[in-house]
């Protein structure tokens, strides 16, 4: 006889954590692979968590003073070459639009025809015509500051693809703004990595280490990126969001002036800033379990799933009016800004499937009422951040008193069990051999889930990246903001360093 299934998701994180990434997206029926090689379907239960995402992210943008626009996916290929770093940067990854139409050839088959004078380059990210534009829209001081974003699709031509993580085609925003000054322009930049970073802890339960990008991982063109990097259960990195301040560098090349108070004509500042649908899969790796998604409550596409128990004996309206009035009465609750989302699940099906399906999404929590509940004036709830056997009984109207202050238990219990995991797996490292033996795995067939964070002295070498990059796959993830500056030595070569920087491998 074959061994019971004890999870819901297999294999485990434990036993191949790619895979089970995988696996929890399909039971979770959040994606998947579409006929285009690299890109991805974005499924109602996954597209729900991306909707949630951009309407907490949007208020934030617009609370700080930003506009929403919308700029063309196809860039002229002299665009990209303005910018010699960026163009650099970039170019392996270009989709190129070469013809305008189709003809059938004299085999039947369609063949592109009618070529571009110029090609377009399909949308990789969008500072150069977003500087052609703002070129035009700048002409004085009093135009500035210029705050804008952007919610979009972007192509990279990705060799290797995985769903939410790194596909061809992805969503994202994409923020880009205008200063008159440099002061101005680094200001942003830090106000749209702290903005990054409160969404990611207090809404998606995700700690996250601000810091600066060394200069070999720095985005291209840009004077100084900034990110938020988060720890996943695998304990490898998932960079999280980046802000750039750009200098002077694309306005010089967008011809972005302005005349100041003075009269005198200046390069203006910018900056760009960005996150993606690689969100979610930082959710899911965050916050997933061997049954399946975890969805933070101030996140999630519903709040409260309500399962009738239907036996055939006649009761089932019954039931199914006492499941439907208990919604009508959540659903009047508030909960960060919304109204409670909940689902009354009466489809038929056994009861025991259709709570593990709820389990596999993630759903915050969920409950099952039968007559026995109803007679009790009762409900039976269960939630998903702790196992099947800690279901209880509430009487109802202590269940919907006591629900937003639930679903913030379940927040706030999430946020510190990552950050406690990621404290477990962040070490201070000073010896050479210690820090190749935390990096590399005791099976090296099949690599364990091994590593962390490693916070070690670099003396700030490229040389030093190259060399951890091609023997343990490890890079510098950021100088942190919260490192205070400390004398030591490389970790690898010994020579004087002024501080600590964050090594992992990474996504």
């Amino acid at each position: 006889m074959a061994p019971q299934q004890k999870t819901a998701i297999t294999p485990t994180r434990a036993d191949n954590y790619p895979e089970w990434y995988q696996q929890v997206i399909k039971a979770a029926d959040l994606a998947e692979n579409s006929p285009v090689r690299g890109c991805m379907v974005i499924k109602p239960w996954g597209y729900s968590l991306w909707e949630n995402i951009q309407r907490v992210l949007d208020s934030k943008f617009k609370e700080t003073g930003h506009l929403n626009a919308y700029f063309p996916l196809f860039i002229p290929k002299s665009f990209i070459e303005k910018e010699a770093a960026h163009v650099k940067g970039f170019a392996k990854e270009c989709a190129v639009v070469t013809h305008h139409r189709l003809e059938a050839g004299l085999d039947g088959r369609l063949v592109p025809v009618g070529e571009l004078e110029e090609p377009l380059i399909v949308r990789p990210t969008s500072e150069t015509i977003i500087g052609a534009m703002f070129a035009k829209w700048v002409q004085s001081y009093r135009d500035l500051p210029l705050l804008l974003n952007q919610w979009a699709n972007i192509v990279r031509w990705e060799m290797r693809t995985r769903l939410f993580l790194r596909t061809t085609e992805f969503l994202w925003q994409e923020g880009h703004t205008v200063h008159a000054t440099e002061e101005e322009a680094r200001r942003e930049t830090m106000l749209m990595l702290d903005t990054y970073a409160d969404f990611a802890e207090n809404y998606m339960a995700m700690p996250v280490i601000k810091g600066e990008k060394t200069e070999s991982e720095r985005f291209p063109g840009a004077v100084a990126t900034w990110c938020i990097e988060a720890m996943m259960q695998d304990r490898k990195a998932l960079q999280s969001g980046t802000s750039h301040f750009l200098g002077q560098n694309f306005a010089r090349a967008s011809q972005i002036k302005f005349l100041d108070a003075s009269g005198r004509e200046s390069f203006a500042w910018t900056t760009s800033w960005g996150v993606s649908t690689r969100l979610i899969g930082g959710m899911i790796m965050t916050h997933g379990d061997d049954d399946g998604m975890v969805i933070p409550p101030r996140l999630a596409p519903a709040h409260i799933v309500i399962m009738p128990v239907l036996h055939g004996d006649g009761s089932e309206g019954t039931v199914i009016d006492y499941c439907n009035s208990l919604a009508v009465q959540l659903r009047r609750c508030t909960y960060f800004g919304r109204s409670l989302e909940v689902i009354v699940d009466a489809r038929e099906g056994r009861g025991g499937e259709k709570v593990w399906s709820w389990i596999k999404k993630g759903v915050p929590v969920y409950c099952e009422i039968g007559q026995r509940d109803i007679a009790a004036n009762a409900v039976f709830v269960g939630r998903r951040d702790k196992g099947r056997k800690e279901r209880f009984t509430l009487q109802r109207d202590e269940f919907v008193a006591t629900i937003t202050q639930l679903l913030d238990d379940i927040q706030n219990g999430l946020l510190e069990r990552a950050r406690i995991y990621r404290e477990r797996h962040t070490r201070l490292i000073d010896s050479k051999k210690d820090f190749y033996d935390f990096f590399t795995p005791e099976n090296r067939e099949k690599p364990e889930v091994h590593g962390g964070f490693a916070l070690c002295h670099w003396n700030g070498s490229p040389g030093v990246e190259e060399i951890v990059k091609n023997e343990l796959n490890v890079t510098i993830r950021c100088i942190p903001l919260e490192c205070a500056a400390e004398e030591g030595s490389c970790i690898i070569t010994g020579e004087p360093s002024k501080r600590r920087v964050v090594f992992a491998k990474a996504y």
